[in-house]
């Protein structure tokens, strides 16, 4: 697999995603200079001219990485430019029936934490008094939950959220801002709690192989994980639109597994030739979600673990990119 059939396949719709595609309207992603909004975008233009009417994706974003910028395009997008942190241009924003929320910020969030607050709890409040009859759809981050016990199986949807440090924090505040507005404009609202999505150019496998092939031990501190291949998270996504409400709706989205640390990292090993090494001790708890809900209404992922571990080690082995954006999903003091 090439850079150009990862793109081409992380953009497929299903049929019943196309299906349920000819009754979103016009669509407006808002984030989609990051590294999930081409999977996104394409998608959701693929599965509009499939399902056939006028209906019209933009993607929006400041675009300051012009590659992300150039995916996006590549796929028959319309590029709108802006800086959402501008109320002024978020008023100026494109109609939209649908808005796709991927906005927000992460890593550097423990250095500089007004940058999270911005981000993640007010750009959300210009959004929804931009778009509030629109269907949003917000994605969110199973952070919000803390840690449990791997025996538990993970958070639930109705588990009430601990979150610990102001990235889960103020990613609890962007829910609370949306769910605001279902609650008094009746703005119908999903709010989707992911952990981790990966392809093989990031993502937690990506991270543990790039450390395997340094010949760097794999820190144990973190015990379990996890992961969902990113194609379908992209598609969970775009068919949560269906399900927005005004209560919100509340969904997980991971895989299907609790998956060991040291289970990915030494079957990685295998497949790279390299023997794992290993640092640190398994703790007693992880930051783990329950997506049984996710798969009850959308199926499994399309690919198992064992196949994203898989794909992964082919992708190195073949020379294939690698995006220097690490999760960091070692980090148990939720400072990123």
């Amino acid at each position: 697999m090439n850079e150009a059939d990862l793109e081409e396949e992380l953009g497929r719709p299903s049929p019943a995603l196309v299906a349920e595609a000819a009754g979103w309207g016009d669509v407006v992603v808002l984030g989609a200079g990051g590294k999930t909004g081409s999977g996104i975008a394409g998608m959701a233009q693929r599965a509009l001219v499939q399902a056939g009417g006028d209906a019209r994706v933009r993607a929006v974003s400041r675009w300051s990485d012009e590659d992300g910028r150039a995916r996006v395009e590549a796929q028959g997008v319309e590029i709108v430019t802006a800086d959402l942190a501008d109320p002024a241009a978020v008023a100026g924003l494109p109609d939209a029936d649908t808005v796709i929320f991927l906005v927000g910020a992460k890593f550097g969030t423990a250095g500089a934490p007004e940058q999270a607050w911005m981000t993640n709890t007010v750009l959300p409040a210009y959004v929804a008094e931009r778009y509030p009859k629109a269907r949003i759809v917000a994605l969110s981050t199973g952070n919000v939950y803390g840690m449990t016990a791997p025996v538990t199986g993970g958070s639930v949807e109705t588990d009430e959220p601990r979150p610990d440090g102001d990235y889960a924090i103020t990613c609890r505040g962007r829910e609370q801002v949306f769910t605001h507005a279902a609650r008094t404009r009746g703005t119908p609202v999903a709010l989707i709690r992911l952990n981790y999505a990966c392809e093989p150019r990031y993502g937690v496998i990506a991270d543990l192989a790039q450390k395997l092939v340094k010949g760097m031990p794999v820190d144990l501190t973190t015990g379990a994980v996890n992961v969902v291949w990113q194609r379908y998270a992209n598609e969970v996504v775009l068919r949560s639109v269906g399900h927005a409400s005004d209560s919100p709706f509340v969904l997980n989205l991971t895989g299907p597994e609790t998956a060991s640390v040291r289970s990915i990292a030494t079957r990685l090993g295998s497949r790279l030739g390299v023997e794992a090494s290993f640092t640190g001790y398994l703790p007693e708890t992880s930051l783990l979600s329950d997506a049984t809900t996710c798969h009850e209404l959308f199926g499994y992922p399309d690919r198992t673990l064992g196949q994203l571990i898989d794909l992964q080690a082919a992708w190195l082995r073949d020379g294939g990119p690698l995006w220097s954006k690490p999760t960091k999903f070692e980090r148990r003091d939720g400072r990123f």
